[in-house]
Parts: structure tokens; sequence; C-alpha cells
């Protein structure tokens, strides 16, 4: 036996070296091929791996066939014949002429000429793997040489096997925890929004779009119930194949996933989703109740279907974004209800101005005129007279100060800071002194106003903290400052009052339309009261207009 040249044992250790350096599993597999050929001189490589059950192929693959051949030859070998000898035995086993062995039963029409054989078993931490099979060596018969150089290139290709093996599953596990990490970043996101009072569709629009970017997709859409349908609430990606987009319950796959409460992954045929090749629908429900369907279309992954760890994912999220969703709508609900508190405190405390003021103030007058048409004393009625046109004088300015106080014509007409200032004089008379900064844009010299909404909203917080400080506070002095900035608009109100428990005030103090205000302002609300007075802060966008 004549040992391998000092020239292949060099090229086995570079050729082994280079199958260790690289980390990819199927770049691994093609490498083995390509060096076995090169080693031994060989015209056909194969390298069948085994299935779980050791006992035939799960996958064939060859080297030296071209893809015509390999067409009209038909189904891959499953293990059966020479090939299942080493399957059987796992020992190499080189032959002169394959045909001759006893397990041979010949080859396939079309199948290329191969006399001369080798084939080595590949085992991977000692057990079964695969084999390596070589055919047709050029110059003759395979040698003794060329088996040692094949056990040694085996167990070197079982290493690499191996390694590539392990820096994949670590790669998926590594892939695994980043989804895990985007998961739980998306379900921050939509509880922060909910933490701070983002509306119904801005929750809506963070989910589609936190959606979208978990699993990697080219759109996403939420569907949720309305009525017999299922209607596109919000979108994030191409959503030129969602607008608009609704879908019966009844009879549709969507529905039937929305009914069902299970995820499915469907192709294109069965989505009606215009330019889609593939959908994933994941269900989203809330104690029990259906509300809706995660629908996420052509994963912009390594493939074109969505993977079950996207479908996984997909399913936490959904859950998630049901509690979102109700959440949001609960919240949106308690602030309608809240401002309709507050729109029919603000009514009934004008119905008790006009009550208390100018109704009583017309009926004594009402009294007075009936007892001078009576009187036939012309002094009498006379003076009765010029009482009378005291009182509507003095009625025609309280109702002044009512319809200021609705809508003062100077916000409209001259804009927010003269409106203020008269605000400031009329409360001024109210037994306590009034300072002001004012730092708010000029009309007269050219600067932008702030849009309507927001000079609407700075003049009724003013308002209404003034009146909750005439009546509540026992205050001597208050303080009022607003501040208008290129972005924003900060309003600050306090006083020396006595102060009160703000967790415990009742809807008399008109906290919750304060609120309710700013809030439909983008903007911010905090009160802190105690014995040494009260301070009212709020900050909202400015919305500027334009110059008037």
């Amino acid at each position: 036996m004549s040992p391998p040249s000092l020239g292949r044992l060099t090229r086995l250790a570079e050729l082994s070296q280079g199958l260790v350096a690289d980390l990819d599993p199927e770049a691994v597999l093609d490498q083995i091929l390509d060096a076995a050929i090169e080693l031994t001189g060989a015209r056909y490589g194969a390298l069948g791996i085994l299935d779980e059950s050791r006992e035939e192929f799960a996958e064939f693959r060859t080297r030296g066939v071209d893809d015509a051949t390999r067409a009209r030859i038909g189904d891959l070998p499953r293990g059966h014949g020479v090939l299942g000898v080493l399957i059987d035995e796992q020992k190499p086993l080189r032959l002169e002429d394959v045909g001759a062995h006893p397990r041979s039963y010949g080859f396939p029409a079309d199948h290329p000429v191969m006399r001369t054989f080798l084939g080595v078993p590949v085992r991977v931490r000692g057990e079964a793997w695969g084999n390596l099979y070589l055919a047709e060596k050029a110059g003759g018969a395979f040698t003794e040489a060329d088996e040692e150089l094949s056990i040694v290139f085996a167990a070197w290709a079982a290493t690499a096997i191996e390694l590539a093996r392990l820096h994949d599953r670590s790669e998926r596990r590594r892939q695994q925890l980043e989804n895990a990490v985007r998961g739980l970043e998306a379900v921050r996101d939509v509880a922060t929004a909910i933490g701070g009072e983002t509306g119904f569709d801005r929750v809506l629009e963070l989910i589609a779009k936190r959606g979208r970017a978990l699993i990697n997709s080219g759109s996403l859409a939420v569907l949720l119930r309305e009525g017999e349908e299922l209607v596109v609430a919000a979108s994030a990606g191409d959503e030129s194949r969602l607008g608009g987009l609704r879908l019966p319950i009844a009879g549709s796959v969507c529905g039937r996933v929305f009914e069902e409460g299970r995820a499915a992954q469907l192709p294109a045929e069965r989505l009606a989703i215009p330019q889609a090749n593939t959908g994933l629908l994941v269900p989203m429900s809330y104690r029990g109740k259906p509300l809706g369907l995660l629908a996420a279309f052509d994963s912009a992954g390594e493939g074109p279907a969505f993977s079950f760890g996207d479908e996984q994912l997909l399913g936490v999220f959904a859950a998630t974004a049901a509690n979102a969703l109700a959440m949001a709508e609960s919240v949106e609900s308690d602030r309608l209800r809240s401002s309709m508190d507050a729109a029919d405190h603000e009514r009934g405390r004008w119905a008790r101005e006009l009550h208390d003021e100018t109704l009583q103030g017309l009926g004594a007058l009402r009294l007075l005129l009936a007892a001078a048409l009576r009187s036939d004393d012309q002094a009498a009625y006379a003076s009765a007279t010029r009482e009378a046109i005291e009182q509507v004088e003095e009625e025609i300015a309280n109702l002044r100060a009512i319809i200021s106080d609705l809508r003062p014509a100077a916000l409209d007409e001259l804009g927010l800071r003269p409106a203020i200032e008269a605000l400031l004089r009329r409360r001024g008379q109210n037994g306590f002194s009034i300072e002001s900064t004012l730092d708010l844009p000029d009309p007269e010299l050219g600067e932008p106003r702030l849009a309507p909404d927001r000079e609407s909203t700075v003049y009724r917080l003013v308002q209404e903290a003034l009146t909750n400080i005439g009546k509540h506070a026992n205050a001597s002095a208050v303080h009022v400052e607003v501040t208008a900035s290129a972005g924003d608009v900060a309003v600050e109100v306090r006083d020396n009052g006595t102060g009160f428990d703000a967790e415990q005030a009742t809807e008399g103090f008109g906290l919750a339309g304060m609120r309710e205000r700013v809030y439909l302002a983008g903007g911010t609300f905090a009160l802190d009261s105690g014995p040494d007075g009260t301070r009212l802060r709020a900050r909202l966008l400015a919305g500027q207009r334009g110059s008037t």
C-alpha cells in the first residue's frame, strides 16, 4: 500500500481548513463535494444525508451531473442498492466495478456510466449523518491512498458540518432574541401610547407601524369589525392595496380567521388583496370577544412567506394590540363622557347666572313698571321710569359680561392679548389684585396670530382659573402668565389663596373641562394646590395660522 503523497496531504490540510472556516451550512456541503472530487480525481460525487430514521436519504446532493441529465434520470436515490451498503455497515467501500457488487441492480435510463466507486461514511459526534460517494476516477480505479484521504477528509467534513450547525443554531437563537426584543419594544410603544392617553386613532397607527416592523412585512393592516364587515382602520407600508378595503365576515377567509380565532397564512389566490403574494392573518380578541385582525402581506425577509416565528411573534403582539385598543376605546369613552359632563356643567353655570342675576333683575323691573302704571302720581311715575332705565342699563351690562364670557368679541376681532387684558380688567374688580405677564403675538405689528382653537383654549383656561379663584380661593393676589414661543404656548395662573385638595375637587371647579380643552389641543395640564395657594400650568402647541 502506498501512502498519500506529501502534496496530496498538504492539499488535504488546505481544503480541510477551508471547510471549518466557512460557517454557512449550505456552503459547507457544497465545499465537501468539490474538495472530495479534487482530492481523489473523481468525475462524479454525491453526498447522501440521512433522515431521522438513519435508514434512507432525506437529501441527496450531486456533482458532475448537469441539470438536464438529472432531470431525465428522475427521482434521486433513497439509499438502496450499493449506496445502501454504507448505510447498513457504516464503513468505507471501494469497488473497481460497481455493477458487479451483489447489491447492485443497475442504473436508471439516461444515467451516466459509472464503474469505479468509493464511498466513506460521515459521522457527526459519533452518529451516522450521511455518506460521501465518489465515482469514475480519472485514469483508473480508486486506490488505498484515495480511501485513506477520503476517510481523513470525511472526519474534517464532520467537524465542519457540526461547526456550521452550531453556528446556524446560534444565529437562529440570536434572531429569536432579537425578535423578542423587537416584540417587547413594540409592546412598550403601544403601552406608552395608552399610558400617555394617546387618542384611539394614534393607537391604531402605532399598532400598524410597529406590527409591520416587528415581522418585516411589506405592509400591515388593522381590520376592525364594523357591522357584518371587517374594515381597514389603519395600515402601514404599501397602502395602495389596502385603501378603503372592506371584507364581509360571512363567507370570507378573513371572516373565518376572525370568527375561529386561529391565525392563518394564505397564498395570493385566496387573499383577494391586489398585488399581494402571501398574507398572514392573526386575530385580535379582548376577554374572549373578537375585535378584528392584524393582516400582514408579503414578508420582506429571506423568502416570500412568513416564518412560524413571524406568526408567533405577531400573535403575541396581537394580544397586546387588542388590549391597547380596548383600553384606548375606554379612554375615548371616558373623555367623551367627561367632555359632555363639562359642557353640561358649563351650561348649568350660565343658566344660574341668567336666573340669579338677569332673570331676577327683569322680574323686579316688571314689578316696578306695573306699580308705576297703576299710580296716577306723575312724579312717582317719572321716578319709576328713571329707576327702570337704570335697571335696564345694569341688566344690559350684565348680559354683555355674560356674552363676553361666552365668546368675547375682542378675541375674534383683536386677538388673544386684548381679550385676556379685558378679562383681567373685569375680574380685577372681584376683590383680588391681578398682575400679568403676556408675551403673545401682536397682529398690529404683523406678527402671526395663534390658530383660533388655540386662542380659544388659552382664553378659556385663564377665564376658568379666575372664576375658580373668585369662588373658592379666598385669594388677595393673582398672577397670570401667558407666553407664546415658536412652537408652543404656556399658561400659568397662580394665587395666594387657601388652596384645595385637587384630587377631591368637585365638578364645580371645572377641572374636567380644562383638562379636556388642553387634551384636544394636544397639550399637557398640571395643577398644584396647597395652603400657600394654587398654581395651574398648561402647555400646548401654538398652531399659528398666519397674520391677519
